[in-house]
């Protein structure tokens, strides 16, 4: 009698039976040495906190998880050899990419080869979606889409004559190209294409040339916060102001930082932040912070919302057969910390989410665009420089 007790026993109590069956392997690379390491950080704190969370929910079908971290030491080169090691020698049930595009082209020719499913968290580079992909499903924003909402602002706004530069990075340059191909569809006159500038450019004088001849009324820039600065700079000393002024970089607390008070009224993008009203936010980011003392970034949500992905279409399949799972994956429509989940079924391409826009108001970081996200209503015109007034603290 003995057995069937304990049988019984383990179907109605669940952390027994999570503790008692063999787990589920969930394996991904992460960089943990080498130069990615600090910016990959946040993803491996990500994951291993969905994998508390997971788990004290009881695991998947009733198993616990078990999550498999390989180090990449940052060489995107190892990460095809690496999710061959974690099916074959960790016997990785499922499997979550690693940090950036590079790396996950890899990882997705190695789930692709064994048949496995694969959440690309990281891997928001246009060339990580390949013709033909049946198990690798994209959860990261896609590059090509970040161009979208100053693009839409500007129409909104009445500014048809664009400025569009980027840094002369392949991020960068993937989401100016396609924004200045997005404008000409649109109607709008992109000036003949993207402009590029190094990374470390200090003096944006020749470009402000350049859109002043263009007659640009709004400034589109794709690139980093100090990039952003500098601009900012040039503007003040040749007292020049577009009408709408969008840099990237512009969203990052640390462009405020850089040009104080002259931040104001410029608007950057943001794919991730902790104050976001997305599904289970308010919760990852609270119990992130306690854990880590520090709030979460882009990264560490990417690591959160891929076990979120992955525990959603589990519990729909009710199974870890990976045929199962790829249809289930292809067609679900869900929410993660990171916003919505839904795939055009001909490219693979992630539809469900795209970057905010955020507005520096008042020295403050707001977010002004989508609707949904919104803290504050946008202000345009850019102010120019001698209608500027200084703020209160």
């Amino acid at each position: 009698m003995r057995a069937p007790l304990l049988a019984l026993l383990l179907a109605l109590v669940p952390g027994v039976a999570c503790a008692q069956a063999a787990p589920v392997v969930v394996g991904a690379a992460v960089s943990q040495t080498g130069q990615l390491a600090d910016l990959a950080a946040g993803y491996r704190k990500g994951l291993l906190l969905w994998q508390d969370h997971v788990n004290a929910a009881g695991g998947l079908l009733g198993r616990r998880v078990e999550l498999r971290l390989l180090d990449d030491h940052s060489e995107a080169s190892t990460a095809e050899q690496m999710y061959a090691r974690l099916l074959r020698d960790h016997g990785a049930d499922l499997l979550i990419g690693p940090f950036g595009s590079a790396a996950s082209r890899g990882a997705a020719a190695a789930a692709e080869r064994a048949h496995r499913i694969l959440i690309n968290a990281t891997g928001a580079a246009r060339s990580v979606l390949r013709a033909g992909h049946r198990y690798v499903f994209q959860l990261a924003v896609p590059y090509a889409t970040y161009g979208m909402s100053a693009l839409g602002l500007a129409r909104r706004a009445g500014y048809r004559r664009l400025f569009i530069l980027a840094r002369d990075d392949p991020a960068s340059r993937e989401m100016a190209e396609q924004a200045a191909e997005d404008a000409v569809k649109q109607g709008l006159n992109a000036g003949g294409g993207a402009q590029v500038y190094g990374p470390g450019t200090s003096d944006f004088v020749s470009l402000v040339e350049m859109a002043k001849a263009a007659r640009a009324e709004a400034w589109i820039a794709f690139g980093a916060a100090l990039d952003a600065a500098e601009m900012v700079k040039t503007f003040k000393r040749l007292n020049y102001a577009p009408r709408l002024f969008f840099a990237q970089g512009a969203a990052d607390p640390r462009f405020v930082a850089l040009v104080g008070q002259d931040a104001e009224q410029a608007i950057g993008l943001s794919a991730y932040e902790p104050f976001f009203p997305t599904s289970g936010n308010a919760y990852f980011a609270k119990a992130f912070a306690a854990r880590w003392s520090s709030a979460p970034g882009l990264a560490a949500a990417e690591g959160y919302a891929a076990g979120q992905l992955l525990q959603e279409a589990v519990l729909r399949a009710g199974t870890l057969d990976q045929e199962t799972l790829r249809e289930t994956l292809a067609a679900l429509h869900t929410e993660t910390v990171l916003g919505g989940y839904k795939l055009d079924p001909a490219s693979g391409e992630q539809l469900g989410t795209r970057p905010a826009l955020v507005q520096i108001l008042k020295g403050r970081r707001e977010v002004v665009w989508p609707d949904a996200l919104a803290t504050a209503m946008w202000r345009l015109p850019y102010p120019r420089w001698q209608d500027r007034k200084i703020l209160q603290e």
